[in-house]
């Protein structure tokens, strides 16, 4: 067990694992939906990267989403570290991308979680010590 302290038990770390694992699917399932409907906003916001093309933004946006709802499926059946670690990366990534775009830097502040939850999931579930292990 990660957490050695006597107020918690195989029982509470295992809710609390369940209640991470929930957490960083649902968050990716939601944006895998948007991103899937092809959401105005977030098509828009490829063109602060070069991508100016709108049906190529939608592609991109549409890949972009299969990813997220793979990341949502794995977290929820089986945890897999590496995909917690891209998590904890899309995460930020996509918080931050917010003020990038013009959005306040409240939205970034707002999506702390976004990274946050599947960082806590990773180190709940142990940081790997050899490479084998970030694919356990």
């Amino acid at each position: 067990m990660y957490v050695k302290d006597k107020h918690f038990d195989m029982t509470t770390t295992k809710k609390i694992e369940w209640v991470l694992r929930i957490a960083v699917a649902g968050e990716f399932l939601g944006h895998s939906v948007f991103a899937l409907q092809g959401k105005k906003q977030w098509v828009e916001w490829f063109s602060n990267f070069g991508v100016t093309n709108t049906d190529l933004a939608t592609q991109l946006l549409f890949v972009v989403g299969l990813v997220d709802l793979t990341v949502a499926l794995v977290v929820l059946l089986r945890p897999v570290r590496i995909v917690l670690l891209w998590a904890v990366f899309w995460g930020f990534w996509t918080a931050l991308l917010r003020p990038i775009v013009g959005e306040p830097i409240w939205d970034f502040v707002e999506r702390s979680a976004n990274w946050g939850a599947p960082l806590a999931l990773l180190l709940l579930l142990g940081w790997p010590k050899k490479w084998r292990d970030w694919l356990r």
